[in-house]
């Protein structure tokens, strides 16, 4: 008797079969059978290994490994590599079919999903409460240019394509013919995907991974959220008729920081913004352009077959398109006329006329809220002459996408760093004020005198002096968008967003600057953009809440957020907090800011929004969204929150249309569910609080007595992970360090994750927990585990940190660590640190099954145990051939070869692993 699971595990396997089989028979006639047999008994024996851990099959699993040549070391690794991609579409397609299968069955809505968030709330009677939800209501995922994931678009695309055979397999029941077309279609596409380059030749720049992101635009989000809002309207509809005919505010966005994210990036210029601005815009006004084409052949009615408002004749008798043919079809002429205005307002944003395709002189849109009017007049004509249904197609989804994207497609975020404020400030002030070291002030000091200028209308910027080019090149990106305001409205630059801030000064200097450029006016006290803190480090969340608390009280500053409708966002960084004091202490210091802010903007009658900065690994703060909102504190979203989209992450959920939509249901979800609980929220204990401070305290301190006090360190992970090679990869636009160093402190929180997940330890997402328990065990003898226990099974916050590192040790292996750790020349050195971590490892994992109950392995997540199965055998021959290339290259600097081998096997083991950086 097979059970549910099991069930689905064979459809699963099934494709994975599928797909590998079809990849062996590609290499087998591209390269012959001695190749493809060797690969297949490494294959073989990586199994076994994995399986057994057995001596003899190590010796001959690394024998096989040693005898192959440089060129089919390469094969190896790209035959595994090109294995974890086709797993991730088969578990991707896997998803989607279970989803389809319990909707088909007329299941009940599953958890996380939209209509069991929806349900729950009606159920719960907070029904009544959806109006104010939304009216206050803005939900945005942001996709970050931290590409950690390394694959082409060229890869993508193959991927894409595999997928949609896949699904089609699942979809239609086909002839015989058309299954062997569809297996013929599968064998292309994987021919075509074994024979694309996995690597970049030249480094990514800016605009290359502003390409990459819109590729998710069209592929997933152009499409995908307008029908995320109808589902949604027709959703509250079936629960209570009063909603029938609503429609949905724009509570929804995908923000980007890509091309507008300056942190530690030199190349982010004003032209690259302008640039960016650019392409994002005509990929909108392109895809209406399309969708007004398509509609326009759909909408063929007749004036004396259906009839039309005045409002809509009058649209129609504007257009300039008077054919014969259409004198009788209103609707046609309107849209065209629509049609026009639009390509003429592409042509001017883009200064090329002979791209209007509509007749010179045509009237371009002033703004989207115009395209929207007129659009509306179609949609009130159908409606009224009883077409209701035509309104709710094509011009329905057209109608909510223009809502949602406007002429800018994307809300851009910048970033700079506060130091860079700072010092531009200091040069502007050293001129407009000679005698003033703005750098030798204390904080009051910088208040009282960035306050006195705010209230000024005098420029400091003077047309007489010859600034720095990192002055100048700050003040060109303000103004470029001051020229984005006008030209596709202020929502395609919203946000400024201040990394590393620590102080109100920090806060105020930026509104200097905005005031310089016309962005902030002293005689009215209106912003147009929200200054929005980022609270990165430990010590920095310690002290949001107070810097907040003495920002609120400045009059200056409550005036400016009167003009941002009393609301103020505060980022809160996951990257830059763990890898400043641990797994543990980050959360924990976290979620007490958060707490903090709650009470200190509930104090001052100010709206919080919160934006997490949350990477794609858990070491980064990663994990199920799902899951991470649920857990947030009372009161910390408010039906307001946004979340970075970071690294391989973003092509896991948004590379797929219906894996993209369920992730962006997920988020809505999670928020209506927080929101709107069914019952109220009930608070973490006295005793569990405290609790969760000791354990913070003590693993911060062992964190941080490894990461940073033990003398050595530094040296043992750059000479025991594939940091150095990691640096030099084609991932992005900016560098591994935000200085030229190598200390720990400099490096970027992406490079220092990925770094170990390559070499299977994931020390970010677990080090210090297990010392942490041992500890408070230890100091409660009778009742700690008890009190463990429970804040596991009755805190979401506490659960959602133990599951997300059960994730990440599932993927972790002290044997392959172990062969990393011989990479370091100073042998005491290695067996000292290896020791240590080793030891804290096991206790972690002691802790882990004391405190969930588990016996061994990640048991709470049938998927995940899964997809560790199919892909672990992989990842681990990957892992031994990787510190064989490593020790090569290292030995011999010029090893070309080894060196690609390297970089090809960074991406493989990202692939496989999938939530690694």
């Amino acid at each position: 008797m097979h059970s549910p699971n099991d069930v689905e595990d064979e459809f699963l396997s099934r494709d994975i079969r599928r797909l590998k089989n079809i990849l062996s028979d590609v290499i087998q006639s591209l390269h012959g059978n001695d190749v493809f047999n060797r690969i297949e008994n490494i294959r073989q024996l990586s199994i076994r290994f994995r399986r057994d851990q057995d001596e003899p099959t190590r010796l001959e699993f690394e024998a096989a490994l040693h005898a192959l040549s440089e060129e089919e070391t390469k094969q190896l690794i790209r035959s595994f590599s090109y294995f974890s991609l086709l797993a991730n579409i088969a578990e991707d397609q896997h998803h989607i079919r279970l989803a389809h299968s319990h909707l088909i069955a007329g299941s009940a809505a599953r958890e996380g999903s939209l209509a069991h968030a929806v349900d729950s709330a009606f159920r719960a009677g907070r029904g009544d409460a959806f109006k104010d939800f939304f009216e206050q209501a803005f939900i945005s995922p942001v996709l970050t240019a931290h590409p950690t994931e390394v694959q082409r678009k060229s890869i993508l695309n193959c991927q894409t394509a595999i997928a949609r055979l896949l699904n089609e397999r699942d979809r239609i029941r086909m002839t015989q013919a058309e299954a062997a077309r569809n297996e013929e279609g599968l064998m292309r596409g994987i021919a075509t995907l074994w024979q694309t380059r996995l690597l970049r030749t030249e480094k990514l720049s800016v605009m290359d991974e502003v390409e990459n992101g819109l590729s998710f635009f069209d592929n997933t989000i152009l499409t995908e959220l307008p029908n995320l809002y109808a589902s949604l309207e027709d959703m509250l509809a079936g629960h209570d008729a009063g909603w029938t005919g609503t429609e949905l505010p724009a509570f929804m966005k995908v923000g980007s920081w890509i091309g507008g994210d300056r942190d530690g990036n030199p190349f982010v210029t004003a032209d690259v913004l302008r640039s960016t601005l650019q392409k994002q815009s005509e990929r909108a006004l392109g895809f209406y352009l399309a969708e007004l084409h398509k509609l326009a052949s759909q909408l063929s009615l007749a004036q004396a077959l259906s009839g039309c408002t005045e409002e809509l004749r009058q649209l129609a008798d504007r257009s300039e398109d008077q054919s014969p043919h259409r004198l009788d079809e209103p609707y046609r002429r309107a849209i065209y006329g629509i049609h026009a205005r639009l390509a003429a307002t592409k042509a001017g944003f883009s200064k090329v006329a002979e791209e209007s395709g509509g007749p010179s002189g045509t009237e371009p849109y002033g703004s989207a809220d115009q395209l929207q009017s007129d659009l509306d007049v179609v949609h009130r004509s159908l409606m009224s002459s009883g077409s209701s249904m035509l309104a709710r197609g094509r011009l329905r989804h057209l109608r909510h996408a223009v809502k949602i994207f406007g002429f800018s497609l994307a809300p851009i975020d910048l970033r700079q760093n506060a130091e860079v404020h700072e010092r531009v400030v200091g040069e502007l002030l050293l001129h407009a004020a000679p005698g003033i070291a703005y750098d030798q002030l204390g904080e009051s000091e910088r208040v009282a005198l960035l306050l006195k200028e705010l209230e000024s209308s005098r420029p400091l910027l003077s047309p007489f002096v010859t600034y720095s080019v990192e002055t100048m090149s700050e003040l060109d990106i303000f103004r470029v968008v001051k020229e984005a305001h006008r030209k596709y409205g202020r929502e395609a630059v919203p946000n400024y967003i201040i990394s590393k801030a620590s102080s109100v000064s920090d806060l105020l200097e930026v509104a200097l600057l905005l005031k310089e450029s016309g962005l902030l006016r002293p005689h009215d006290a209106t912003l147009d953009v929200n200054i929005i803190p980022l609270f990165e480090t430990i010590d920095d969340l310690r002290q949001g809440p107070a810097v907040m608390a003495r920002a609120f009280s400045m009059p200056l500053y409550m005036r400016l957020l009167e003009s941002r409708n009393r609301m103020q966002e505060i980022m809160v960084g996951y990257s830059d907090s763990n890898k400043d004091g641990g797994f543990l202490t980050s959360g924990w210091e976290l979620y007490k800011a958060e707490v903090g802010l709650v009470q200190v903007f509930k104090e001052h009658g100010v709206k919080l929004r919160l934006f997490h900065g949350r990477g794609g690994s858990v070491g980064r703060g990663g994990g199920p969204s799902y899951e991470a909102i649920l857990a947030q504190p009372a009161g910390a979203v408010q039906a307001r929150i946004r979340v970075t989209e970071q690294g391989e992450v973003i092509t896991a959920k948004y590379a797929n249309p219906e894996v993209g939509r369920q992730n962006l249901e997920l988020l809505v979800a999670a928020t209506i569910e927080t929101s709107l609980p069914p019952q109220r929220q009930t608070e973490p204990g006295a005793d569990h609080l405290a609790a969760m401070e000791q354990l913070s305290a003590e693993a911060l301190s062992a964190y941080r007595s490894l990461v940073y006090q033990t003398e050595g360190f530094e040296t043992y992970f750059w000479e025991s992970t594939v940091i150095s090679e990691i640096a030099a990869l084609n991932i992005g636009s900016r560098p591994a360090s935000r200085k030229p160093s190598t200390s720990i402190e400099d490096l970027r929180a992406i490079p220092w994750v990925l770094s170990w997940a390559q070499c299977r330890l994931m020390l970010p997402g677990w080090y210090g927990f297990g010392s942490a328990v041992r500890c408070f065990l230890e100091a409660h003898p009778s009742d700690g585990m008890k009190i463990l226990n429970q804040m596991y099974a009755e805190w979401p916050f506490f659960s959602s940190l133990v599951s997300n590192m059960d994730m990440v040790l599932a993927k972790s292996d002290m044997v392959i660590a172990g062969r990393y750790a011989a990479l370091v020349q100073d042998v005491a050195l290695r067996d000292s640190i290896f020791r240590r971590i080793c030891s804290e490892h096991q206790l972690t994992l002691d802790a882990l099954k004391a405190i969930t109950g588990q016996t061994g392995g990640p048991e709470k997540n049938p998927l995940q145990q899964r997809s560790v199965r199919h892909r672990l055998p992989y990842i681990d021959a990957l892992n031994h051939v990787q510190v064989e290339l490593l020790r090569r290259f290292r030995e011999r600097r010029q090893d070309k070869s080894a060196r690609i081998g390297i970089h090809l096997s960074i991406n493989g083991i990202a692939a496989g692993l999938r939530n690694s950086g």
